[in-house]
């Protein structure tokens, strides 16, 4: 009998994202300038941060280059950041052995197609729900959130919950 997806949260010791359209709802705002500027959601690094705090790797491989990302998630701490990545793949093998995990110990929320290569290989793929239908087709979860509007909270909450390193016992009375 496979394992629910809450089964396998358990196991997780990482998280890798996506940027647009999933950290972002992948739509961007084009100054005249051409600068582009992307929205994040507040929930999303509350979450990212208290993963990081809690001592997960958070990574970031993204297609996008946009150095206003770059500065808003270092802000949150997190480290691994790969902006303007061609190869997914690459990024995905480096990660893995940097801080010497295993595939079924990752989650990865990527939401299109160059996605796919990576979410093949890990333990815990995820997807916004509006994600495209060959991601949302191999994930073992789907967020009922859009991209960047809180899926990223949904799944690190979730596993932080599973695992008992949600924030405070506060937070413990409402699971």
């Amino acid at each position: 009998m496979a394992l629910s997806y809450k089964e396998l949260l358990n196991d997780i010791k990482a998280f890798i994202f996506d940027v647009d359209g999933v950290l972002t709802n992948g739509m961007v705002t084009i100054f005249p300038n051409g600068e582009l500027v992307r929205n994040m959601n507040i929930k999303d690094g509350y979450a990212l941060k208290s993963a990081v705090d809690a001592g997960y790797p958070v990574c970031i491989i993204s297609g996008g280059s946009n150095e206003g990302v770059r500065t808003r998630l270092e802000g949150l701490g997190i480290k691994d950041i790969y902006l303007g990545v061609h190869d997914k793949i690459e990024k995905y093998h480096e990660i893995l052995e940097k801080h010497q995990l295993n595939p079924e110990e990752i989650v990865y929320m990527g939401d299109d197609v160059p996605d796919y290569p990576v979410m093949e290989l890990v333990g815990m793929p995820c997807a916004p729900q509006d994600a495209a239908p060959e991601i949302k087709a191999i994930s073992k979860y789907v967020s009922p959130k859009n991209g960047g509007e809180g899926c990223v909270r949904d799944i690190v909450e979730q596993v932080l919950r599973v695992q008992g390193k949600w924030n405070g016992k506060f937070y413990a009375k409402f699971d």
